[in-house]
């Protein structure tokens, strides 16, 4: 059996390089000169014998093989890592990146005061959000470009781990000074009369509502259609009109402007929980984070 032997310093390279996509922004990160990187990566190209790397002059992207290395090559590097590090000072002392996915709403509010107890307790681990439209998340997931995820949809998938962390209800999303914000609830009948905005079609939150409305026997009329449920806030804030909105998608504290009303008949409500690919596990750094988001679900759901 032939032995291959490379340096360490080439397997990190190669992982930096495929996780940012970029030679650039991999030699930056590893404080090499863009030439020394690629040298790294044309050395362990050759002792494999395979093209890992696709390149063009805006682009890098994985072969087949370059993708399958990939995954071995963080295996390799993790182990290695809580070898050295030892299991008791792993969490203090470990460090790498993170990619986690999730859906704005939860990217906007809930996920910033994670980060922060995160980054203060494990300063050398690096983050990077994915912050995109249900389905994007689930793609990133199951095709590892993020470690793990936030969504509420991957239930049905035979690829994906879904964890149940948090169950939210759809509120009614208006200014402070509209006649319904003085409603303790409203009903979607209540609706009727009002100009109501939503985010598109091609949305999951969109096709939760209308599924739920459909059950019911009752429909929605929209004034106005945006793609992001953040950009729904804004038309909200500037008087166009009222939307249902996940509560997470609301400030946890009093908002200056905006109020969340409880909508009921029927009753909306979604499932956030942590996505990960099956079978795939997570590397202890990501391992650290998934845990923690984890734990602030229960206690907000407490």
């Amino acid at each position: 059996m032939a032995r291959i032997s490379f340096d360490l310093q080439e397997l990190q390279a190669f992982v930096a390089v495929a996780e940012r996509s970029s030679f650039r922004a991999a030699a930056d990160d590893l404080h090499l000169s863009q030439p020394a990187l690629s040298r790294r990566i044309e050395k362990l190209e050759a002792i494999l014998g395979a093209r890992l790397l696709d390149r063009t002059t805006r682009h890098v992207s994985l072969t087949n093989v370059g993708r399958v290395f990939l995954e071995r090559s963080r295996a390799a590097l993790d182990e290695l890592e809580s070898a050295m590090l030892g299991v008791s000072d792993l969490a203090a002392q470990l460090s790498g990146l993170v990619t986690v996915a999730c859906v704005p709403s939860v990217a906007y509010y809930f996920l910033p005061s994670v980060l922060r107890d995160f980054t203060a307790k494990h300063p050398r681990i690096r983050v990077r959000v994915i912050d995109e439209g249900a389905n994007t998340v689930l793609n990133a997931v199951i095709s590892g470009r993020a470690d793990f995820g936030v969504n509420f949809i991957g239930t049905q998938e035979a690829e994906v781990d879904f964890k149940a962390i948090f169950k939210e209800n759809f509120v009614l999303a208006a200014r402070k000074d509209h006649p319904l914000a003085r409603r303790k609830s409203v009903t979607w009948e209540d609706l009727t009369r009002e100009r109501v905005m939503t985010v598109d079609k091609g949305s999951g939150n969109r096709l939760l509502i209308e599924a739920a409305l459909a059950k019911s026997g009752k429909r929605s009329q929209t004034a106005i259609e945006v793609s992001h449920i953040l950009t729904l806030l804004g038309m909200v804030e500037a008087g166009l009109g009222v939307a249902a909105v996940p509560q997470l998608a609301l400030p946890l504290t009093t908002h200056a402007t905006l109020v969340g009303i409880p909508l009921s008949q029927p009753r909306v409500s979604r499932t956030l929980g942590l996505i990960s690919k099956h079978g795939r596990p997570l590397s202890p750094a990501a391992n650290l984070l998934y845990d923690m988001l984890r734990n602030a679900g229960r206690a907000a759901r407490a």
